[in-house]
Order: C-alpha cells, then sequence, then structure tokens
C-alpha cells in the first residue's frame, strides 16, 4: 500500500509503539522503507546551564539505542532517526525530507490543555501534505 512510511515514536510509551510498528509492517509494500523517528524537544536554555554540557550528547546515545533495538525488531527494511526540537515540525520535515507517503502517530485521549494548545497529533494532521494514521 505504502512506499514510505514515517512513524512518530515516542519512546516513553513502548507499549503504543510496538503496536503502532506492527500497523506499520503490515501497511508497507514488498521493498519500502519504515522510518522510526523519535524527537527529543529542546531543553531550554535557561535550564541548559545547570545540567551538564553532555546532556544532548548522552540523551541521543540512549534514544538511538532504545529505536535500534525497535528496528531489529521490526522485519523488512527499518531503519531509525533521532531529531531535536519540536516534534510535529521535526515530523512533518522528516516526512518531507524522505518523500513520505504516510505518516503514523499515535495519540492520548485529549486533555483539557489540549484544547488550548493543540497536541503533536493534531499538528501534525493539520500541516502534513501526504496522509496520516492516527491510533489510540
Amino acid at each position: 500500500m505504502y512506499k514510505n512510511i514515517i512513524v512518530g515514536i515516542d519512546l516513553g510509551h513502548g507499549e503504543a509503539s510496538k503496536e503502532l510498528i506492527s500497523r506499520a509492517g503490515a501497511l508497507v509494500d514488498e521493498g519500502g522503507t519504515i522510518r522510526l523517528i523519535h524527537v527529543l524537544e529542546d531543553v531550554p536554555t535557561y535550564i541548559a546551564a545547570e545540567l551538564p554540557r553532555d546532556l544532548n550528547d548522552r540523551r541521543q546515545a540512549e534514544a538511538r539505542v532504545e529505536l535500534g533495538l525497535f528496528t531489529k525488531e521490526t522485519p523488512g527494511n527499518c531503519v531509525s532517526e533521532v531529531r531535536t526540537g519540536a516534534p510535529a515540525s521535526q515530523i512533518l520535515q522528516a516526512a518531507e525530507d524522505h518523500g513520505a507517503d504516510l505518516i503514523m502517530i499515535a495519540s492520548h485521549r485529549p486533555g483539557l490543555s489540549d484544547y488550548f494548545i493543540g497536541s503533536t497529533a493534531a499538528r501534525v494532521v493539520r500541516h502534513a501534505q501526504c496522509s496520516v494514521l492516527i491510533t489510540r
């Protein structure tokens, strides 16, 4: 069905991520690519000044290891990528960079704050140039 699928992964929700990856495996064409994207949000500078200098490097390394475990469990052509920034914009940028024809992302049940500021999934749906599949 799809040649190039971007899967937004939140490493804090392992079971939801595994289910999302499983669904991506069912939707990808033979020879297609599943690209797992995890986005590390920037640490504000006023907080970063008090943290160890190598914190970002350690966060990136830990995320790569965790994503690597998901990649090994996924059949077919699966690659992973760690980005830094705002999750919605980085997922959308990854989709554009890699010519994705589907973005998959998990969503939580919306709370009151989501109605005022919007969730990552809502932002991705609003601005994506390809199909988006949201799971709960």
